[in-house]
């Protein structure tokens, strides 16, 4: 279905705005829908069921922050992004403020944000395709990217429109109608595949389980059990009975794991350990409430500064449509993300291994089959990984579409050619990276980009339109400072991952810190930079914030790539009949 909608969508897709911007003629409702499809990717498909499943009400969070993002889209940037003309973020940095080195500086973070983006979508769909059929991991992520590739090259913009509003749908049916199907047999009591909740404090096997670690894990045990266990724990080889006390234990990779029913089950380090907890919001102190914060600020303000989000705002036709368009992706978000959220509070009765291992991103796979081991669970899991792979591909579409042409047009010649090329060596160092780098929870991934994000373009976007103080030093200043500090308590998380989990939380989730320092770097530096303020500025100004029926829009493509025809109008707008001599 994807193939032959690109095809579709690809036959009369000749020209670089084709390409690009699919001729800034994309409607509201239709764009909405491929804006919706774009953004819901393995991070909400499958990541926030499994962090609703390990982390409790604490995880709520993610869906609510993801979802509000579209509000200060809507209120501060959409509209006035739309007018300026610009093809890309780099494109509107350079058309604000007049640099060619602000420009290269946002090149570098959108294939950045772009690609820290891409990889998790990578490896959940090798993870999407391991659950399913058995098949090795890496599998999944190739065909993903050769699908993307294929598509991308044959239409761009216009063709992925029309493939991602048609997987908004398919992806919400793919969701809502299991979790009806669950829901109600859930609530239908024993008998009917249900389980009662458990009473008391801690949660327990239901019934006899194994567990095989995948990665090295390190799991709380809060009540002394015994299991039996093949492997390494505590770097000690193990061959049978053991005897767990409370504590903290690590357990090696492909280590076996075997529980009775009634014993207690431990749960990654980090996550709530009781019921009691699970259900608390707040439970980890300041720390844990400093994270809170932090992730807000980063989903809140870091979705619009996503280079695959922002593109899609430039297809609409005028500034009205782009903010109309932002309206109608907050209600389609909000309808989608209930349907994960059960399914992750259903997935703590019948998949209390995930917990053990840490996997939760396969909840939304397995409880169908889990819960009805029959027909009926067969066809729930068929659909539930269709909308799956539905997700991967939509969003590796919209990031691979948005980083090939900031490459194409910044790097290269910015034609046709340049374009597929582009494509072609995206696709190649995400799936790279994808096979390189160690897997961990896709939505606390995606969280990462939308901190860099936030900490980047945010700043830029919201001073750019609304502030005519800002200067092309101090621009490049908060985008160096904010994106700096991110990777940098990226690289610090990652090290500490691998030494003892040492580096306090503001390393893992730094947008509450970076985001002010990045605003506060622009406005100094541009303050004392005043006199390198564009001359221009009131013009720009008056160009993103003019209605749009004044005709002050002028799109930048014209002027790049644009017919004769098209170059003449353009002329004769700037330089009207009646002014010439």
């Amino acid at each position: 279905m994807t193939f032959l909608l690109g095809y579709v969508g690809s036959r009369r897709a000749n020209t670089t705005p084709d390409f690009l911007v699919a001729r800034r003629a994309i409607p509201a409702t239709r764009n909405a829908a491929a804006i919706s499809g774009e953004y819901l990717s393995a991070a909400s498909f499958l990541g926030v069921a499994g962090l609703v499943l390990k982390d409790g009400i604490d995880a709520l969070w993610y869906p609510i922050g993801f979802t509000a993002g579209y509000l200060a889209m809507m209120l501060f940037v959409a509209a006035p992004l739309r007018r300026s003309g610009a093809y890309t973020l780099p494109d509107f940095a350079e058309a604000r403020l007049g640099s060619a080195n602000l420009r290269k500086v946002c090149t570098f973070f959108v294939i950045c944000i772009g690609v820290l983006y891409l990889v998790p979508q990578l490896q959940s769909a090798g993870l999407t395709l391991n659950t399913i059929t058995g098949l090795p991991a890496w599998l999944g992520g190739a065909v993903v990217t050769a699908i993307v590739v294929v598509n991308v090259l044959g239409g761009g913009m216009r063709a992925i429109t029309l493939v991602q509003a048609f997987q908004y749908w398919g992806k919400l049916f793919a969701i809502a109608a299991p979790t009806f199907v669950l829901f109600t047999l859930f609530l239908a009591g024993p008998g009917n595949g249900a389980r009662e909740v458990d009473e008391g404090g801690v949660l327990r096997f239901h019934e006899r389980v194994e567990v095989t670690t995948v990665d090295e894990v390190r799991v709380q045990v809060v009540e002394p059990m015994e299991l039996s266990a093949t492997g390494r724990i505590n770097g000690a080889p193990v061959n049978g009975a053991v005897y767990w006390t409370a504590g903290t234990y690590t357990v090696d990779r492909n280590t076996e794991l075997r529980f009775v029913a009634g014993s207690p089950v431990p749960v990654v380090a980090g996550s709530p350990t009781s019921n009691e907890n699970w259900l608390k919001p707040q439970t980890g102190g300041v720390g844990g409430l400093f994270e809170t914060y932090s992730l807000i600020f980063a989903t809140f303000l870091g979705t619009m500064g996503l280079p695959h989000v922002l593109v899609r705002f430039y297809t609409n036709p005028d500034g009205k449509a782009a903010r109309r368009t932002a309206l109608h992706v907050l209600y389609l978000l909000g309808l989608f993300y209930l349907f994960p959220t059960v399914l992750g509070v259903i997935s703590r009765q019948y998949l209390p291994q995930l917990l053990v291992t840490g996997k939760t991103d396969a909840a939304v796979l397995l409880l169908p089959t889990t819960m009805q081991p029959n027909l009926l669970g067969q066809v729930l899991g068929a659909v539930v990984a269709a909308g799956a792979f539905a997700a991967f591909l939509s969003t590796s579409s919209g990031l691979v579409v948005s980083v090939a042409g900031v490459v194409s047009t910044d790097i290269l010649p910015g034609k046709v050619r340049d374009f597929r090329w582009a494509t072609v060596l995206t696709g190649a160092v995400a799936i790279g990276l994808a096979f390189l780098l160690p897997r961990a929870d896709a939505s606390l991934t995606v969280a990462m980009s939308f901190a860099l994000a936030a900490s980047t373009f945010c700043p830029l976007l919201v001073l750019g339109i609304w502030w005519r103080g800002l200067t092309w030093p101090g621009a490049v200043a908060g985008l160096v400072v904010g994106g700096g500090l991110v990777i940098g308590s990226q690289v610090v998380t990652v090290i500490s991952s691998y030494t003892g989990s040492w580096a306090p939380s503001v390393f893992s989730q730094p947008a509450l810190v970076t985001v002010p320092v990045a605003f506060l770097t622009m406005v100094m530096i541009s303050r004392l930079t005043r006199r390198l303020r564009p001359e221009d500025v009131s013009q720009v100004l008056l160009r993103l914030h003019a209605p749009d029926p004044l005709g002050f829009m002028r799109d930048r493509d014209v002027q790049r790539f644009g017919t004769a025809e098209e170059k003449r109008r353009l002329a004769e707008r700037r330089d009207p009949p009646h002014s010439r001599p």
